[in-house]
């Protein structure tokens, strides 16, 4: 058997097409976690969570401190006026540590619906327009956090307002049970 014979594939009992070919697929840069805290005004911290490391609520309290400052810092007449947090129910936003590191930063949290994409502020206003700014291209870990936020800074300043209205008007159907309502 020559060289050539040899690298054609077996098909019907005669070696006639050539093998197929192979790609080399390169390995993904990974998942990359962001924890962003936001307000009517803007994003306030945007986390990326450290390779190999999980959310508990040791982490989870750890950004809540920093929240804290930096509402101190940006929004300082808002922190004096109470601070009303809304997460979802994550097992760190409702482990005993992260309950009591709430109370003694003096945050309040509101009740978060039963989960659903369409009642999470972040997932039906924020990451939507954020994944089709992103969607089709490939990222190291480094150039997805520039484009991830060159693409939040750039919004405009009524844009987070807006998804914080939409809540209110989303929340009348868990009051409601999904009924239709006009």
């Amino acid at each position: 058997m020559t060289r050539r014979q040899s690298n054609n594939q077996w098909s019907g009992g005669i070696a006639a097409h050539p093998a197929s070919k192979k790609f080399r697929v390169q390995k993904s840069a990974g998942k990359l976690l962001a924890s962003i805290f936001w307000d009517q005004d803007g994003i306030l911290l945007i986390d990326y969570l450290p390779k190999g490391q999980t959310i508990n609520a040791e982490y989870y309290s750890s950004l809540l401190v920093q929240l804290k400052d930096i509402l101190k810092e940006k929004r300082r007449r808002k922190v004096t006026m109470g601070v009303l947090l809304l997460h979802d129910n994550a097992l760190a936003h409702g482990a005993l540590a992260t309950q009591k590191k709430l109370a003694y930063l003096g945050f309040q949290c509101l009740d978060h619906p039963p989960y659903s994409p369409d009642l999470a502020p972040s997932d039906y206003h924020l990451f939507p327009g954020l994944k089709k700014q992103l969607r089709g291209r490939h990222f190291s870990s480094d150039a997805v956090i520039a484009a991830a936020e060159t693409w939040l800074d750039g919004q405009p300043s009524k844009f987070c307002l807006s998804g914080l209205q939409m809540l209110e008007e989303l929340s009348k159907c868990t009051e409601l049970r999904g009924a239709y309502v006009e």
